[in-house]
């Protein structure tokens, strides 16, 4: 099945206008993972992950579909960016600690991927994938944000991507001692910089690609309204879960 990309042409605003991920989380993962020699950081994106895993590895491999993420990731020295499919990669085996995969998984094709994994990780090595949900922000314009997520491009987004709203419950995870948990990501917003992140998601692409027309356009006076001259506080829940190779 050809791999599907629905992120290289909006890699820039990517880059800029999604978030990264609390250090809680990583308090919670890295006490997990025995070795800190190597990493891995599949569908890097922009290398938000990698930057951070590279403050406590000696080297880190991420990896992406996309040559136009890829061109956004800032370098760091012990960072090595490659393109490559998370089911088929040049590494050797036995290679890595720890693999990491973020707001992802639901891309891939999970027997094969997970065979690669079993071949990349170094024995007990840890395998760690999280996403995040629908944002929440307020319980006039959570309701508005949600219509506009499920009706008005709903029939835009894969099919896959419902797996994001179930937290992986439905794509196997045939790993030893896992673990779950939860956190949160808050950003202080205006409405157009939400105005500007909802043009990231793959399904406001796909509708501009097919429609010709901007799908956030339709919300956005309203929405302005609704949010107010000032900064709200956006609530990114996230999920995660890790276990061992």
């Amino acid at each position: 099945m050809p791999a599907l990309d629905r992120f290289s042409a909006q890699a820039a605003d990517y880059a800029r206008y999604r978030i990264d991920y609390p250090a809680d989380l990583y308090a919670w993962l890295l006490p997990q993972v025995a070795g800190r020699e190597r990493a891995w950081d599949c569908a890097t994106g922009n290398g938000q992950v990698a930057a951070v895993l590279a403050e406590s590895f000696v080297r880190v491999d991420a990896t992406d579909l996309s040559a136009s993420q890829l061109a956004q990731a800032a370098p760091r020295p012990n960072i090595h960016y490659q393109a490559a499919r998370a089911e088929h990669t040049s590494f050797p085996a036995g290679r890595f600690d720890l693999i990491t995969v973020a707001q992802s998984v639901h891309w891939f094709e999970p027997d094969a991927y997970h065979a690669e994994v079993r071949r990349v990780a170094r024995f007990g090595a840890v395998l760690a994938e999280w996403g995040y949900g629908l944002i929440e922000i307020s319980p006039e314009i959570d309701p508005f944000i949600r219509h506009f997520y499920r009706h008005t491009i709903g029939p835009y987004w894969d099919a896959n991507r419902w797996h994001i709203d179930d937290e992986y419950a439905r794509i196997p995870f045939p790993f030893a001692g896992v673990r779950r948990a939860h956190f949160a990501v808050r950003r202080q917003w205006s409405a157009a910089w939400f105005l500007q992140y909802l043009r990231t998601w793959s399904s406001v692409a796909r509708y501009q690609q097919e429609r010709g027309e901007d799908a956030v356009a339709l919300i956005a006076e309203e929405l302005t309204r609704w949010w107010g001259a000032g900064e709200r506080q956006i609530t990114f829940p996230v999920f995660v879960r890790a276990g061992r190779v």
